[in-house]
C-alpha cells in the first residue's frame, strides 16, 4: 500500500473552507479508495501511485469546479516497500 497525505485550499475564497473540503472529501469517498480526515489534511491509501495522483486530480479539479480561481494542493506520500503500510498499521505504532 501506498499513503499519500494532502491539503487542498482554495485561496481567495473566503475565511472559512469547509464547503470545499467537504466537496473534495466526496470525491475522494466516491473513488472507494479507504481514507481518514484529520484536522489538517486527508490521509489516503491506494495500491499504486496513479490510483493516488487520480484521486487527488479529481479533488483538486474538484474545488476548481465550485469557482475558486486559485487552489493549492500539497501532496506527502509514503510508499514503503520493506514491510506493509496502511493507515491502521501507522496510527497503532503510535500506542
Amino acid at each position: 500500500m501506498i499513503l499519500a497525505e494532502i491539503s487542498i485550499v482554495p485561496i481567495g475564497s473566503g475565511t472559512s473552507v469547509s464547503k470545499f473540503v467537504k466537496a473534495s472529501l466526496k470525491s475522494i469517498e466516491e473513488s472507494g479508495l479507504k481514507f481518514t480526515v484529520g484536522p489538517m489534511g486527508t490521509t489516503i491509501e491506494a495500491n499504486s501511485l496513479n490510483e493516488i495522483f487520480d484521486i487527488i486530480g479529481k479533488a483538486h479539479k474538484t474545488v476548481i469546479d465550485m469557482g475558486a480561481l486559485r487552489v493549492i494542493t500539497t501532496i506527502k506520500i509514503d510508499d514503503r516497500k520493506d514491510k506493509e503500510l496502511s493507515i491502521e498499521r501507522k496510527l497503532n505504532s503510535l500506542k
